[in-house]
C-alpha cells in the first residue's frame, strides 16, 4: 500500500480527514449515537447494545478516544465511556465551515 504523503498537506486538511475518517464506520457512529442517549455508558452494555465482540467494541472505543470524542474513567474493573463535549463541539464546528463552503460560492463550473 501506498503512503498518505499527509505531510503535504495542511494541518486542517489532515484534521478534517481524521475526523472524517472515525466517523467513517458505522460501529462507531452507534457507540456514539448510544454514548449521547445515555449520557455515561460502560463497555459491557455497548457489547450488549451493538451486538460486536468485546474486542471489536475496544477497537472502536481506542479510535473514538484517540480522536479525542469520547473519553473514560475507571470504576472498578469496568471503563465508563462519555462524550467529550468540548472536542465534540469544536469538530462539529469545524467539520460545519468545511461543509458550509458552498454557501459562500457563487459560481458553477
Amino acid at each position: 500500500m501506498g503512503l498518505a504523503k499527509t505531510e503535504i498537506f495542511t494541518e486542517e486538511q489532515n484534521t478534517i480527514a481524521s475526523m472524517a475518517k472515525v466517523l467513517g464506520h458505522p460501529a462507531r457512529v452507534s457507540i456514539l449515537e448510544y454514548l449521547f442517549k445515555l449520557n455515561t455508558c460502560v463497555c459491557g452494555d455497548l457489547v450488549d447494545e451493538i451486538g460486536l465482540a468485546q474486542a471489536t467494541i475496544s477497537q472502536h472505543l481506542k479510535e473514538l478516544k484517540s480522536m479525542g470524542l469520547i473519553k473514560g474513567s475507571v470504576e472498578g474493573t469496568s471503563v465508563c465511556y462519555c462524550i467529550n463535549l468540548e472536542n465534540w463541539s469544536r469538530m462539529k464546528n469545524t467539520l460545519a465551515e468545511f461543509l458550509d463552503q458552498d454557501l459562500t460560492s457563487n459560481t458553477c463550473c
